[in-house]
């Protein structure tokens, strides 16, 4: 005869256990998602604090700058220079140089944007075409030189500015400007210097390239002459012949700032903007380039 009690109960026994095993695989589900949850916090408050130290190194690079620059006077100012600095465990390495040593798209004469397109890699007349666009892109007339004008964007559809450039990747814009060829210019432009002339001390040797009347044996001569510093500054732009008309020892008071940060844990971050130098007030110094927001990364 078959005992339906102990069955009952074996049933009853096996339900158990199975609800059981239920609930461990429920809790088990809600710790874990729970250390995940505890982690992410974790990381995020990490990042954040990472954030404000950043931040607060720029801050510090930014004033170490113009204090260093205006604490000297300016015929004797520094054009160039850098710095390391601690705040705690994390350090900073500031590099900075005055944006003198760059084309300036809004006062550079069409002989100088033509040379550096030319010596960037473009046929002479084509170089003269696009310095033209740049020049209408700015001018506040409808006609730049030699009658051809800045036209709409092939792509865009924007009409010429009329005015100075506000940033350089407005370049972009202007028509028959191949980018491969805004690559390889950018790094040598700016729209903060206000100079027509570029400082020939610092500036890179594309940029000597592109004065005009500068021949490749000349440019040789200068940058070895610049490289070894026996030369006077005086006799060193003297040296440029003919290319001296857009040159200059003079050195602008936009500065541009370069921040490199190391956090530690193998963490880094890099920013760059530009400052202007203001003569002696309240406010030492003003932002010129729009904000940016330093991108943290990991060795």
């Amino acid at each position: 005869m078959i005992d339906r009690s102990s069955q009952s109960e074996e049933s009853d026994a096996g339900f158990i256990v199975v609800v059981v095993l239920w609930i461990l695989a429920i809790l088990s589900s809600l710790v874990s998602i729970y250390f995940v949850y505890v982690i992410n916090t974790a990381a995020g408050f990490a990042d954040y604090e990472d954030n404000l130290r950043v931040e607060a190194l720029t801050s510090a690079a930014v004033e170490l700058t113009a204090a260093r620059q205006l604490n000297v006077p300016g015929p004797t100012r520094p054009s160039k220079g850098q710095f390391r600095f601690k705040l705690g465990a994390a350090s900073a390495e500031v590099t900075y140089e005055a944006e003198s040593s760059r084309v300036d798209l809004n006062t550079a004469p069409k002989e100088l944007l033509a040379g550096l397109m030319a010596s960037s890699g473009t046929h002479d007349e084509d170089a003269k075409t696009l310095a033209d666009h740049v020049i209408g892109w700015r001018a506040s007339g409808q006609n730049s030189g030699g009658g051809l004008v800045a036209n709409q964007s092939d792509k865009l559809n924007h009409s010429p500015r009329g005015g100075k450039f506000s940033h350089t990747h407005e370049l972009s814009l202007i028509r028959e400007i191949p980018t491969a060829l805004l690559e390889r210019i950018l790094p040598f432009v700016t729209v903060y210097s206000g100079m027509a002339q570029i400082n020939v001390l610092d500036a890179a040797p594309q940029v000597i390239a592109a004065l005009p009347s500068m021949s490749p044996d000349r440019l040789r001569s200068f940058l070895s002459q610049r490289l070894n510093g026996k030369t006077k500054p005086e006799a060193l732009l003297a040296s440029l012949g003919p290319a001296e008309r857009n040159a200059t020892l003079q050195s602008s008071n936009a500065i541009r700032i370069s921040v490199q940060i190391e956090l530690g844990r193998g963490r880094r971050s890099h920013s760059e903007l530009v400052i202007l130098l203001l003569p002696a007030g309240a406010q030492p110094f003003a932002i010129l380039s729009p904000p940016v927001t330093p991108h943290l990364r990991s060795m």
